[in-house]
């Protein structure tokens, strides 16, 4: 058996990419738009392992409520410097949900709420603001 993807619905493709692309540093691996479906899938990996990638499935003009995106769970990034991308994610306007107080484990949300837990690879020592910092909504 091998792994291939874990897939997520998103409501507004674009605003979904910029998270995923510009806030995690994630490549688009490929496209597929289906006329036919009225959907379109992208798919997107880390670079240092393009074999695991998210599946965004974007259904076209569909309005549909998806929930807070509890039942899905997570996606898990190792990160070499959970600080900076903590802080390189606040500067594209997310909100940290969980800081990395213990220098090892943050999570954020998408756009459309789906968990992200950023993992450091090693870790480092507390630093603040985020040692003292608080979580903040739903993570």
């Amino acid at each position: 058996m091998k792994y291939l993807h874990s897939m997520v619905r998103v409501r507004d493709l674009d605003t979904s990419l910029r998270f995923y692309r510009e806030g995690l540093g994630l490549k688009e691996t490929r496209r597929m738009d289906v006329p036919q479906g009225k959907y379109t899938l992208v798919y997107l990996a880390a670079p240092e392992n393009p074999e695991a990638e998210v599946e965004l499935t974007y259904n076209w003009g569909s309005e549909e409520d998806y929930g807070s995106a509890r039942n899905f769970g997570h996606l898990a990034f190792e990160v070499k410097d959970i600080y900076a991308v903590c802080e390189h994610l606040q500067s594209l306007g997310y909100t940290i949900s969980r800081p990395p107080r213990d220098g090892h484990m943050a999570f954020v949300r998408s756009p459309d709420l789906i968990s992200i837990e950023l993992l450091q690879d090693g870790h480092l020592p507390p630093r603040e603001p985020w040692a003292s910092m608080p979580n903040e909504g739903g993570w």
